[in-house]
């Protein structure tokens, strides 16, 4: 069974104020993102399921047009190709798991296992 520290796996800037660390198994992508206060995510859909846990901070995600406020405990699952949109009210530190793998992401590194 493969062990790894997050804070050892590179990190890599999806856009202005989030950055990731990936983990790809064969089924899904595992991104740890550090969000910068005030930080947007422009709206957006992809095919892949997205479950998003924010382990610290508070983040507002809209979803299909409606406005979530998150804290440190709460997930939301987004379905596929649903709109949705993020503002990070304070610093953040949010796991999202895709499903399937996220191609796109596998492209700027983290671990690969699948």
């Amino acid at each position: 069974m493969p062990f790894f520290q997050i804070s050892d796996i590179e990190s890599g800037s999806l856009i202005a104020g989030y950055s990731a660390q990936f983990i790809h198994t064969a089924t899904a992508t595992y991104s740890h993102v550090t969000v910068d206060a005030g930080a947007t995510l422009p709206m957006h859909h992809h095919p892949h399921e997205q479950v998003s846990y924010v382990l610290k901070g508070e983040f507002e995600l809209t979803v299909d047009g409606v406005a979530h406020r998150l804290v440190p405990g709460q997930v939301f699952v987004i379905p596929s190709n649903m709109p949705h949109a993020g503002l990070a009210i304070t610093d953040c530190f949010i796991l999202d798991v895709f499903t399937p793998v996220r191609e796109d992401y596998r492209e700027k590194g983290g671990v690969v296992l699948g």
